[in-house]
């Protein structure tokens, strides 16, 4: 079975996180102090080279980090929109499909409010995106049953307009919500993480002169930034979340809709 990192918890993997990193540098440090009995010369050149690289690949997986996540945070937007104008234009049309309409995009409109609000197991969230294909196409059944009675109505066709843009907002928005930093990236980020530390540390004990303080300070921080990057990769958990008010506010508009009935 392949390793799944987000079946941990944050705190779990932070945890983790400070036993590799601050375990290296004292393994360091260890090894630099009985190199230094040996008269081995200082590597501050090679410090500095891997700490460089190690600032890099923090910088180069945080900024992978954050375009996913402003990907996300984009798409709740845009789909919010797009859900908010298909409610306003089948308003426009004949009854009772207006009244069918409405009443459809306000229980999918819900289900996007409901997987936001908690984590939600993996078949929790196939049955909901599920759920939500079976109301697309009832809502498309519905414009399907007006341009039968009438195709040269304007206001069918811009609930039709409307409607495409939020079937394709979806499929942006998964596909957005689903576009992780690859496993061998975060693998790579410890991996130097655990070296930079471990040089460091070693560092220190080679130089008899420098304290180990700075070494666990390094590590602390460096833990701290995997576990930032790992925060904001997780779209539907950890401290840092995607804002929904975006479709808490077209639920509202929705549910404010003159004669709407919950």
């Amino acid at each position: 079975m392949p390793f799944d990192i987000d079946e941990y918890s944050l705190l779990a993997i932070f945890g983790a996180s400070l036993v590799l990193i601050l375990g290296a540098g004292e393994a360091g440090h260890w090894l630099g102090v009985r190199a230094a009995r040996r008269g081995a010369a200082a590597v501050s050149t090679l410090e500095g080279a891997i700490l460089g690289l190690l600032a890099l690949m923090i910088g180069f997986t945080f900024s992978m980090a954050l375009s996913r996540y402003e990907a996300r945070r984009d798409g709740a937007v845009t789909e919010a929109a797009a859900i908010g104008t298909t409610a306003l234009r089948a308003r426009l049309l004949p009854a009772p499909h207006d009244r069918d309409s409405v009443k459809l995009l306000r229980e999918y409109v819900q289900i996007r409010l409901d997987l936001t609000r908690e984590s939600v197991s993996r078949e929790t969230f196939d049955r909901a995106i599920a759920r939500s294909n079976v109301l697309q196409e009832a809502l498309w059944r519905q414009a399907q049953a007006v341009a039968a009675k009438d195709n040269a109505m304007v206001p069918t066709g811009l609930f039709i307009q409307s409607l495409n843009e939020m079937i394709d907002d979806q499929e942006k928005r998964l596909a957005a919500m689903s576009n992780r930093l690859p496993l061998i990236v975060i693998a790579a980020l410890y991996a130097i993480s655990i070296i930079g530390v471990g040089f460091a540390g070693y560092g220190s004990g080679v130089e008899s002169k420098r304290t180990r303080v700075p070494v666990l300070i390094t590590g602390i921080l460096v833990a701290g930034m995997v576990l930032l990057i790992q925060d904001i990769d997780r779209p539907g958990a950890g401290f840092i979340r995607t804002s929904q008010q975006p479709l808490a506010n077209a639920a509202a508009a929705i549910d404010a809709f003159p004669g709407a009935v919950p």
